[in-house]
């Protein structure tokens, strides 16, 4: 009998024109494709079959994360090299001789079957797109994993977002030095002063909570949908000793009471929000501050002409999450009656931020399997490296967007240039 890869390859260029993208070895040990392409093995026919009943994304993500495929070296040069490769040269739909002699192919490989066990850890929601419980579900099913996987996956801050890398060829200058700079530019944007009041709405695990108590002393009242970031948070003002200036409340976006905050920050929460919901977010944030009171949002874009997300992420890491280009969010907000002051792109910080996370999940692997086990590891590792690219190669981006409530009067106490924000000044 022939080897599995010569059949393979004859299965597969039944719809891939031209050579493999990558170097393929199957599961008996033959190999085929490019010798000078990265190396993907199948060890069984189970990888080709999660393909045939589910094809595309998140058929070859589920082979990745049961292990039924794995790739040799850097796994996000590998999807880099693929995706290059299936963008120049789409894949296609033979005739139906060319479908007849591929499904001979098949069954002669042993990928006729059932389908496989799907694996663990597909989101489960139930309910309307939005709605309280189900928004809450979905940040349960992303940020309740474990606070510990998150501890050791973040640095100490616990910041679970871009970093903003002002010293990124100091060998010195690590990721918690990158998170603290970008919480500072965020404070300064919002010129946040002793009893200032901040609205933290998605505070995540406090690292803007705390670091805005502790360091600018302002009053924050931070809300979260996750009972689980709730407690954490809690607990970490006790233990830095700012429950006086801290308070945290677990609630939706929509039942956010109160106004005359002085400022207010969504730090990458609006990806959650919903395309149809997202004109009330913007105007529920418009009124809780006070005339002249900052809004400072980063968020998750997209390109004009790119997907964003994807089914994988969609199904096993953030679902119900909606992105669009930001010029998009911009018009939402101005037209709930804000008015931006300033865009800022972090993309290519986002995209040294998760490599920073990558390095971290690969440093740590074998306590990331004893905490989440090694199918929700191979998803994180699957789902760091493809987030990566995708801001690396310019699918997605991220943007800290400054917006101001003007008075009446049309004021807005904004400062006549932003030097303040990127030299800071200490208090006379």
């Amino acid at each position: 009998m022939r080897p599995a890869a010569e059949r393979l390859a004859q299965l597969l260029g039944h719809f891939l024109p031209g050579p493999l993208p990558v170097r393929v070895r199957a599961w008996d040990g033959s190999q085929t494709g490019p010798s000078n392409a990265p190396l993907v093995t199948l060890r069984s026919p189970d990888a080709l079959r999660r393909l045939l009943w589910q094809p595309g994304e998140l058929g070859l993500a589920e082979a990745y994360v049961t292990g039924d495929l794995d790739v040799e070296g850097d796994l996000a040069h590998a999807l880099s090299h693929a995706g290059r490769h299936s963008r120049d040269r789409p894949a296609t739909r033979p005739g139906p001789a060319g479908m007849a002699a591929a499904a001979a192919l098949a069954v002669g490989l042993g990928v006729a079957g059932p389908p496989p066990r799907r694996p663990d850890g597909r989101a489960r929601l139930t309910g309307s797109l939005h709605s309280t419980s189900r928004d809450r579900a979905a940040i349960s099913h992303h940020y309740d994993l474990s606070n510990d996987f998150y501890a050791l996956l973040l640095d100490e801050s616990m910041a679970y977002s871009c970093a903003y890398w002002t010293r990124p060829d100091d060998p010195d200058y690590t990721l918690a030095d990158a998170q603290r700079d970008k919480l500072d530019l965020i404070c300064r944007k919002l010129a946040l002063r002793a009893g200032d009041r901040l609205l933290d709405v998605g505070c995540g695990w406090g690292s803007l909570t705390i670091h805005a108590a502790r360091h600018y002393e302002t009053r924050v009242t931070a809300v979260t949908l996750s009972r689980a970031q709730h407690d954490f948070v809690t607990r970490r003002a006790a233990r830095e000793h700012v429950t006086d200036l801290v308070d945290v409340q677990l609630r939706h976006w929509q039942h956010i009471d109160g106004g005359g905050y002085d400022a207010a920050a969504a730090i990458e929460m609006g990806e959650h929000v919903g395309d149809a919901e997202y004109p009330a977010f913007a105007t529920r944030l418009h009124d809780a501050l006070r005339p002249e009171g900052r809004l400072l949002i980063q968020q998750m874009s997209r390109g004009a002409r790119a997907p964003g997300g994807g089914t994988f992420i969609e199904t096993y890491i953030a679902p119900d999450m909606h992105m669009r280009p930001v010029g998009r969010t911009v018009d939402l907000l101005e037209t709930a009656g804000l008015e931006v002051r300033s865009t800022e792109s972090l993309r290519e910080h986002y995209a040294t931020t998760i490599d920073a996370w990558r390095a971290t999940l690969e440093h740590r692997w074998n306590d990331v399997e004893d905490l989440v086990g090694e199918t929700t590891g191979r998803v994180w590792r699957l789902y760091l490296a493809g987030a990566s690219l995708a801001f690396a190669e310019h699918r997605m981006g991220v943007d800290q967007i400054l917006a101001v409530r003007p008075t009446r009067e049309g004021k807005s106490a904004m400062p006549a240039t932003p030097a303040r924000w990127y030299t800071p000044v200490s208090p006379s």
